[in-house]
């Protein structure tokens, strides 16, 4: 029902941000992220926007970029996954993030957003890995996406990821370096490139 909504943030709190439309201001519910980069009262912000349809109300998302809306609209699709949940996993996960973490199956980073319990977490990550990797909205995750399914799919890559956990990283982390490696090198070999290239990110 409505795409987006622009004007002048007359209000926020912890939970949103009210925008002024002319003579109407829209309360939108927002993620910890979208909090962060819109700003405070009297700036002009843009949200993308998701109309949740209940009995006895009408709840209005907005969203800082199409990513995060995307990712809120998977998220949801999700059993067992409310609003409320969705909007907690991306005040701890921004879109390229949690796509990450679907993509290398690191349900632990998404057990961080406040109310997501581990079999939550889980039926995350197994029921959006393929959709992550069909969708159709046109919008791109990045290439540690796809290189952490690539990694999953390899037992010397998955002992490399294995390991890199046992060091530190966390499993998306190690999926996205080692999914960018050729799988047909050993493990060994697998687990010092890839320190080189997390060396190289941090």
């Amino acid at each position: 029902m409505f795409y987006s909504i622009s004007g002048k943030i007359v209000s926020t709190d912890a939970s949103g941000i009210a925008v002024q439309c002319g003579p109407v201001a829209f309360y939108c519910a927002a993620s910890l992220n979208t909090l962060k980069k819109v700003g405070g009262n009297g700036n002009d912000v843009l949200l993308y926007t998701y109309l949740n349809v209940k009995e006895d109300a009408l709840d209005l998302f907005g969203f800082y970029d199409r990513k995060e809306l995307e990712c809120f609209k998977l998220l949801i699709s999700v059993t067992g996954v409310g609003p409320k949940a969705a909007l907690s996993i991306l005040s701890q996960l921004e879109p390229e993030r949690l796509a990450l973490c679907v993509a290398s199956g690191d349900a632990k980073s998404i057990t961080k957003a406040q109310g997501v319990g581990a079999k939550l977490a889980q039926r995350v990550v197994l029921e959006l890995k393929d959709k992550f990797k069909a969708d159709t909205s046109g919008i791109s995750f990045g290439e540690d996406v796809e290189a952490a399914g690539v990694a999953s799919a390899s037992k010397n890559c998955e002992e490399a990821v294995s390991a890199l956990e046992m060091l530190g990283y966390s499993r998306s982390q190690a999926s996205a370096a080692v999914g960018k490696l050729d799988s047909s090198k050993t493990t060994e070999q697998l687990i010092k490139d890839a320190l080189k290239i997390l060396a190289s990110m941090a």
